[in-house]
């Protein structure tokens, strides 16, 4: 009992924690922007999960704006791939952890906590809940696409 509680909690303090830290932008809820980096995922390189399935730092070297957020790559190569197709590398729900998404909830995504499943990239808030997400990732996502459109308007409102 004490460690679903315990469980709960941290999910909950994360989530309180990922709302406040969270900056949504100005292009229609699409990205989000922590404080603290300023740029998307973090500063981390969304091509790199599909082609290196792997959570890899960005550079400022290697940059481009998209949805009025900047996005780093660890590579020219990669920000080109970015260029030629945006939608296919971003992640999903903008960002956001996909399994808080499936339960109607915003929580910040780790870009360290990911999952690349059909071509798309998911991110978690922390392992705890990806450990969750993975117990039914196809009923999850199914959820959470249901969910997006609403909690997406009310980023934009």
């Amino acid at each position: 009992m004490t460690n679903a509680i315990n469980g709960i909690t941290k999910f909950l303090l994360a989530l309180l924690i990922g709302t406040f830290a969270t900056v949504v932008s100005a292009s229609a809820g699409e990205v989000y922007v922590k404080w603290s980096w300023g740029e998307a995922v973090d500063g981390y390189d969304v091509v790199a999960y599909h082609t290196q399935d792997a959570a890899i730092e960005g550079s400022a070297e290697f940059s481009t704006q998209y949805l009025g957020e900047t996005w780093l790559f660890s590579s020219q190569e990669n920000l080109d791939l970015f260029t030629q197709d945006p939608d296919r590398y971003r992640p999903a729900y903008g960002g956001h952890c996909a399994w808080a998404m499936s339960k109607g909830k915003k929580a910040s995504g780790n870009p360290k906590v990911f999952k690349v499943v059909n071509g798309t990239l998911y991110l978690n808030v922390s392992r705890g809940v990806q450990n969750k997400w993975f117990k039914d990732i196809p009923g999850f996502i199914e959820k959470a696409d249901a969910e997006w459109p609403s909690v997406r308007a009310k980023l934009n409102s």
